[in-house]
């Protein structure tokens, strides 16, 4: 399986993601900017946290405008998986590729810490190697977290099984129903504030991430790869 990670200007984690891709998941992977205007060789893409454009006017919504999202939104509509983490996750949302919006934190600081998150739906492209309701520890570190959307998305949201995880213990930045992660209703577009990159091996102190790097992989092969 192959994989983009797209780089924008301001990008800080795509150095983070490859790694996970490359050197835990042992999958090909390869940096792509913002400016490129044809992602059919890939066969997931993914788009990693950082302050694109400075996070000017509002986190997202600049580089939600560049050439490449053109393809991002085209590959997502192929089935492609696409994963936004952070501010990849505000990209995918300013892109209308996913419900709802991204505000403040509830404290208003910016936080970089460990989190417990639950699973709340492991039936999909991206958690089907975690058990359902399992708990797990992955990093946030964002300022603009707090994931808010209004009760008629809300209970699309959970009628249609689309909250992949929810913050276990204490919701760290306010968002609604502790959401820290959903996908759209086709199921193979996710979007999570908190790093499932930065916890790949225990050395970083988790890997609970590294599973849903292997659930895509896995899913991706079930359903391109022919065996004889």
């Amino acid at each position: 399986m192959k994989f983009a990670v797209i780089v924008f200007p301001g990008s800080n984690c795509d150095v983070d993601m490859y790694h996970a891709i490359k050197d835990a998941l042992g999958e090909e992977v390869e940096y792509v900017g913002h400016h490129e205007t044809n992602l059919d060789e890939f066969d997931g893409i993914l788009l990693p946290g950082g302050f694109s454009y400075g996070d000017y006017l509002r986190t997202g919504a600049l580089a939600r405008f560049s050439n490449v999202m053109d393809e991002v939104i085209k590959a997502a509509e192929a089935g492609k998986p696409i994963l936004g983490v952070c501010n990849g996750f505000q990209i995918l949302l300013e892109a209308g590729l996913l419900p709802g919006a991204m505000r403040r934190n509830e404290n208003l600081k910016f936080m970089c810490r460990p989190v417990e998150l639950r699973v709340e739906n492991n039936a999909s492209m991206f958690t089907s190697e975690y058990e359902e309701g399992e708990v797990i520890t992955v990093p946030i570190a964002h300022g603009e977290g707090n994931y808010y959307c209004d009760e008629q998305t809300l209970a699309g949201l959970r009628t249609n099984n689309q909250i992949a995880f929810t913050y276990h213990g204490t919701n760290p930045n306010g968002s609604i129903a502790d959401i820290a992660g959903i996908t759209n209703e086709r199921g193979n577009v996710l979007g999570m504030m908190p790093h499932p990159e930065r916890a790949v091996e225990d050395l970083l102190g988790s890997a609970d991430g590294i599973k849903l790097f292997q659930s895509i992989v896995k899913n991706w092969r079930l359903a391109n790869v022919v065996t004889s």
